[in-house]
């Protein structure tokens, strides 16, 4: 008659408890420390031990579009669990990326904005998308498109080279969304809702991506109504210029 030899982890080995819940948290705070650390002495490996977590990227996008709250944050981001986003935040505010005000309405709930230090991720995030967005192809059926994501690819794709003593403004209603930019000699202002007096407003949907990157003629979207425009139609070849990025990288065209 023999008996099938018991298995051992460490904490029964070291310790001489089974299942202890205090362990359990210690190693499960060494595992996250280990796991979110590199372990390099290097400038690049902070940056990602910070904004290398899965989310964190996007609280900081939405972020610089404007200051949000916690259930502002859901809205944007529907599909990250509620702990996430509290991990998030915490770790966030942590490393002064952001910090928690009281809302300017005098509301009770804390609205989360961008520090200075956190503000300093806008070139880096604008560059991050026009480089990503030459990656887009067609929207995949689970893909979610925001307001966020409409603000910022008008940041990423802005040509301030071709708007110098140019004034004329934008109003974008893209599926569910409004948003606007307004040109005003080289300098780009944008923000959700609607913009007064635009100069043209432009109602599209996805086509609005085929639209910036040169796939999609102003002239060909208006002709097959993928886009319908209020104003001068003129001005949307003015907007395609404007708001320009290649639709995909050399080596993936090749």
């Amino acid at each position: 008659m023999t008996t099938a030899p018991r298995e051992f982890d460490v904490d029964d080995a070291v310790y001489g408890v089974t299942e202890s819940a205090e362990m359990e948290a210690i190693v499960a705070e060494l595992d996250a420390m280990t796991r979110r650390t590199y372990g390099q002495y290097c400038g690049i490996a902070r940056s990602m031990e910070v904004l290398g977590e899965r989310w964190a990227p996007l609280i900081v996008r939405d972020l610089l579009v404007s200051p949000k709250g916690f259930s502002d944050l859901r809205r944007g981001l529907p599909r990250i669990p509620v702990d996430v986003l509290s991990a998030r935040l915490r770790e966030l505010e942590h490393t002064g990326v952001i910090r928690a005000v009281h809302a300017p309405d005098g509301d009770a709930t804390d609205v989360y904005e961008l520090t200075d230090y956190g503000l300093e991720l806008e070139e880096i995030l604008v560059r991050l998308g026009r480089w990503g967005a030459r990656l887009l192809g067609r929207p995949l059926p689970e893909d979610i498109f925001t307001e966020s994501a409409l603000i910022m690819s008008l940041r990423s794709t802005f040509r301030p080279e071709l708007a110098r003593r140019l004034h004329v403004g934008f109003e974008l209603r893209v599926l569910d969304f409004v948003g606007y930019a307004r040109v005003d000699n080289g300098a780009l202002a944008t923000g959700v809702g609607p913009l007064p007096n635009a100069d043209l407003v432009i109602e599209t949907g996805y086509a609005i991506k085929d639209l910036m990157t040169g796939e999609l003629s102003a002239a060909a979207a208006i002709a097959d109504g993928a886009v319908r425009v209020t104003g001068d139609p003129k001005l949307l070849g003015k907007f395609t210029e404007l708001f320009r990025n290649p639709s995909t990288p050399t080596a993936h065209a090749a």
